[in-house]
């Protein structure tokens, strides 16, 4: 609902609300305790006030653009997997748990999958951003790094066959399904809604691709099982958004960001997948 601007107005936000199943009442409570967070300030009182995001909100509500875009490059077959897997562990001793668990956390977010107490694997390339982290957290000289194309676990060796064992792809494919289906919904209630309804059809189709992607390792196809249903919903949401796109909507930094990704999306031309 953040405007480009970096202010929301809240006789919108109470609309929109509605619209999402949320009372008045509810909606002023949420205010209360993000201005108390000091994540917004309010100017104005009801439904005529503005709110603003300050500095630090406008730092922590970006999508990963760069995920979009690589997500949607591999969908079109643009980017191939070399056949390296990449592989990372730590040791951190209990006394730095805090450092343990953050790098564990980026690690997962990342993509990387446990194989076993402090070694993770991805399929894409990321000692750069794992050194840099464990730099910050000042655990480097705890971190080892190595690739190989190699790689058995269990005795398990085949792509395909270690990527399911090693990711959860049934929940993922779980979690796809629930994006497609919501995006099949969405855009025919988009080229008849209102502003108001399709602000809100945008936010509800943007909380559920964060859902469905938030764990998603983007496998390459090879590692995947034919005809991956997180293809087909990626391609739901990118016809939704341009359907947004060509709507006369407020200037809202959502649609901008999204708007930007779908840009390049269709722009490129369409790949072929095995």
């Amino acid at each position: 609902m953040i405007r480009e601007d970096a202010t929301i107005d809240a006789g919108e936000l109470y609309d929109v609300a509605a619209l999402l199943g949320m009372s008045d009442q509810q909606v002023r409570l949420c205010i209360k305790r993000l201005v108390a967070e000091g994540r917004f300030t309010h100017e104005g009182r009801g439904r005529k006030a503005v709110l603003r995001a300050t500095e630090d909100t406008r730092g922590t509500i970006e999508p990963d653009l760069e995920y979009l875009r690589f997500a949607y490059a591999q969908d079109r077959g643009e980017v191939r997997w070399d056949g390296v897997w990449h592989l990372a562990a730590f040791a951190v001793p209990e006394a730095n748990r805090q450092a343990r668990d953050a790098m564990r956390e980026d690690i997962v977010y990342r993509g990387g999958a446990p194989i076993q107490g402090g070694l993770y694997v991805s399929p894409h390339a990321w000692e750069d951003r794992i050194r840099s982290l464990a730099a910050k957290l000042g655990i480097d000289g705890q971190l080892t790094t190595l690739s190989t194309g190699e790689l058995s676990v269990g005795g398990i060796t085949a792509g395909a066959e270690l990527a399911a064992r090693l990711w959860p792809l049934d929940r993922l494919a779980a979690g796809h399904e629930r994006l497609l289906a919501a995006a099949e919904r969405t855009l025919p209630a988009l080229r008849t809604a209102d502003s108001t309804r399709q602000l809100s059809l945008a936010i509800t189709l943007a909380s559920e691709f964060d859902r469905a992607v938030v764990s998603d390792p983007l496998l390459p196809p090879e590692l995947l099982p034919r005809h991956w249903i997180g293809v087909t919903a990626r391609a739901a949401v990118a016809e939704c958004w341009a359907e947004l796109n060509a709507a006369p909507l407020p200037p809202i930094r959502l649609f901008r960001w999204y708007a930007e990704a779908v840009a390049e999306i269709t722009a490129a031309p369409t790949g072929a997948r095995d």
